[in-house]
Parts: C-alpha cells; structure tokens; sequence
C-alpha cells in the first residue's frame, strides 16, 4: 500500500466532518507542504477522534504554537490561506 493510500485510509474517521477536513488537506496540501507539516497530519491521524474533533473546533488548545498553527491551516482549508 502506497503512503497515500495509507493516509487515505487513515483520513476515514467516525465522523464524517473529520474525513472532509482530513481528506481535503491530504488531496490538497500535503504532497506540497514542509516535512513538519506532514509530520504534524501523520500525528494527528493517530489522535481519537474526539480529540481531533475538539483541537478543529477550538474547544481545546494545544501548548505546542507549531501545531496551533497547523490546526489553523487546517480549519481555512486550501486556497484561503
């Protein structure tokens, strides 16, 4: 299985609004983003969803201003940035 297959596979979550941001930055962004950013997707593919669901919505924070950042970018989508 290709690495954008796997990532694919990882982007569906029990929550269908998780699947379209994830899928839409992984269609979009990460084969041109930084290898942090990429870095960073990879991470938060391993999070509960749940968690992710609540770091998107900005009901939690992250202490790490790198990954705050990333969660921004992920919030506008591609394009608007």
């Amino acid at each position: 299985m290709s690495e954008m297959s796997r990532l694919r596979w990882l982007c569906r979550r029990g929550m269908k609004e998780l699947d379209v941001v994830l899928t839409r930055y992984l269609e979009h962004t990460y084969e041109s983003a930084t290898i942090a950013e990429q870095r960073q997707f990879r991470e938060l593919l391993q999070m509960p969803d749940p968690d992710l669901y609540n770091l998107l919505l900005g009901r939690d924070v992250t202490d790490d201003p790198n990954l705050a950042c990333f969660l921004r970018q992920l919030r506008i989508g591609p394009g608007q940035q």
